[in-house]
Parts: structure tokens; C-alpha cells; sequence
């Protein structure tokens, strides 16, 4: 049976790794190290880990990438490794270490939006289509060469999150299916085109202030993007406020503005009005708008910082 080594961490890795093990002799799961999550400051294991301990395979945790290597080393021979956002640079002597090299899967459709955030980029720039892609890894940015790709329709009012969740299933499905055509020879990597090339660079803290959008359907892009975490933010009355759903709405109020209209919220600070269906206050949590609106003494305020 192909012995396999799978490199991963989030959530969104969990599906290609039942999908190998249903298959292929998944040998050993290297993911990052524990680290605090949420409110505790207790160190959590991320969701591979957990995945794979009740799949009953060994898992290795190393903490630098001299120690990626040597976990690698220590079983022996494989055939493949196969990495889907596992959150480190790999060295030369780790792409090496398969018998057949590693394979990724990325969340795109490269070469657009190459990098570490290509699901929040592609909605935050306001595609239409998005997909994964299926490459051979080698020292560059998600520049190996393509053995497949699939396209996925991006749905109307879909956040990063539920957007991730369903290419890590499609995604998944194709990476494990192009496991044997790849080791037979009937699969072959096909070098990346040099045009259309776009980076989907880490999200800066600057990047989620909402105010900064040049108009509302940005804005709705910027949340969608952005939702559930780390969140675009609005200032409402001079309060910071994190936005976790919105649309363009038809209504028109003065930018600089919130305004409850039919028990709605209505807000603008740019050309456009949006309606925000979703926010969490500081230090509170994620509420409709709606109950935000009715626990306010006055039916209209200010938006942006004051």
C-alpha cells in the first residue's frame, strides 16, 4: 500500500487527511505544536492532531524546521508527502525526503493569490470564482508546478470561513484521487502560468478598519472576508465594533452615519450604504444587530472615529 506522510494543521486540513487514510497508509501526521487557543491560556491541540488520534495514526509536533526533517527521517522510507496548510516553510531536505516528492493542496486557483491567505484575498477583492489546485511543492511560494485544479462558484453572502470549509471537502476529494494517476506516471505536473499571478499576503490589522473602503460593496467584501475571525471593525458612536455579516443595502443615509430604520442598522462612511446584520461590541458576544439597535437610547449616531 503507498505509504504516506501528511503535513497539516487547521480545521480545514481535516478533510484531506480522512480522505488519505481511507486509501493510503497514512504513516505519520506532522502539525504544528500545541499553542493557547480562545479564552484559556491552556495550550490546545490544533485540529489534525486530534483528527489523527482518533484515527489511532502517529502524530509528531516538531517545534523548529531542522525538527520537520528529522521526524521525517525517523520512519524510514515513503512515498509521498502531502501538505494542506500546514503554516511552515518547508527546507530543500524535506521536499527531498519522499520517494515521489510532496504534493499540496492550496486553496486557489493558481497562480492567483499565491500565499497565506487566499480564501479571505478572493473574497475581499470580490470574486466571482474561486477553487483548489493541486501542485508539486518546490522552494518557491506556491509556485510548483500544477498536477490539478477545480473551480468552485463562490455563493452569494459567503464568509471565509464557510467558503474554506467547503474547498477543504472538494479539495480534499481531489488531492486524495490524484494520489495513484501522480505515482503511475499519468498525472504529470504542468509548470504555472506566468500571467495572472496575484499574492494573498497575511491579513494587517490596518487592513480590517472598515472606514478605509472605498465604497459599501467593499466593505461587504472586507466582512465576508473577514468573518468570523479576525473581523473587519467599524467604529459606531466611537466604540470599535467587530462586523461579522453585512449587505448593500438600497436605502440611503449621510455618510458618517448609523441609522435604525424598521428596526434595521444602517451604517455608511463611504459612497453606499450597507445594512449590518451581524456585529459583536467590545468585550461581548456576536449579536444581531437588531438586539444592538433596540438596547441603544437614540434611533441614529455616528460611524468612523471620532
Amino acid at each position: 500500500m503507498t505509504r504516506v506522510v501528511f503535513m497539516g494543521t487547521p480545521e480545514s486540513a481535516v478533510p484531506t487527511l480522512h480522505e488519505l487514510a481511507d486509501r493510503f497508509d497514512v504513516a505519520l501526521v506532522v502539525t504544528q505544536p500545541d499553542r493557547p487557543r480562545g479564552r484559556s491560556s491552556k495550550p490546545q491541540p490544533p485540529p489534525v492532531k486530534t483528527a489523527a488520534a482518533a484515527m489511532g495514526i502517529e502524530v509528531s509536533q516538531p517545534e523548529s524546521k531542522a525538527e520537520v526533517y528529522e521526524a521525517l527521517a525517523a520512519i524510514g522510507r515513503f512515498d509521498l508527502g502531502v501538505v494542506t496548510a500546514y503554516g511552515r516553510i518547508l527546507r530543500p531536505e524535506v521536499l527531498a525526503a519522499p520517494a515521489h516528492g510532496l504534493l499540496n493542496l492550496h486553496f486557489s486557483l493558481l497562480p492567483r493569490w499565491r500565499g497565506a491567505a487566499p480564501v479571505q484575498r478572493a473574497l475581499m477583492a470580490g470574486d466571482k470564482m474561486t477553487g483548489v489546485t493541486i501542485i508539486k511543492l518546490d522552494e518557491g511560494l506556491d509556485t510548483g508546478p500544477v498536477l490539478t485544479a477545480q473551480a468552485v462558484d463562490i455563493h452569494r453572502g459567503e464568509n471565509a470561513a464557510e467558503l474554506e470549509a467547503r474547498l477543504a471537502v472538494v479539495g480534499g476529494r481531489l488531492l486524495a484521487s490524484s494520489v495513484e494517476p501522480y505515482l503511475r506516471g499519468e498525472l504529470k505536473p504542468v509548470p504555472q502560468s506566468d500571467e495572472g499571478v496575484t499574492y494573498a499576503s497575511k491579513i494587517g490589522s490596518e487592513e480590517r478598519v472598515g472606514e478605509q473602503a472605498v465604497d459599501a460593496a467593499a466593505f461587504v467584501n472586507l466582512v465576508r472576508g473577514l468573518a468570523p475571525t479576525p473581523a473587519a471593525t467599524l467604529d459606531l458612536d466611537g466604540v470599535t465594533h467587530k462586523i461579522l455579516s453585512a449587505v448593500v443595502s438600497e436605502e440611503r443615509i449621510d455618510s458618517g452615519q448609523w441609522r435604525s430604520v424598521d428596526g434595521a442598522l444602517l451604517a455608511s462612511a463611504w459612497e453606499g450604504t450597507v445594512r449590518i446584520d451581524l456585529l459583536q461590541p467590545p468585550g461581548k458576544k456576536v449579536q444581531q444587530a437588531a438586539d444592538w439597535v433596540r438596547g441603544r437610547h437614540a434611533v441614529s449616531g455616528a460611524v468612523g472615529a471620532t
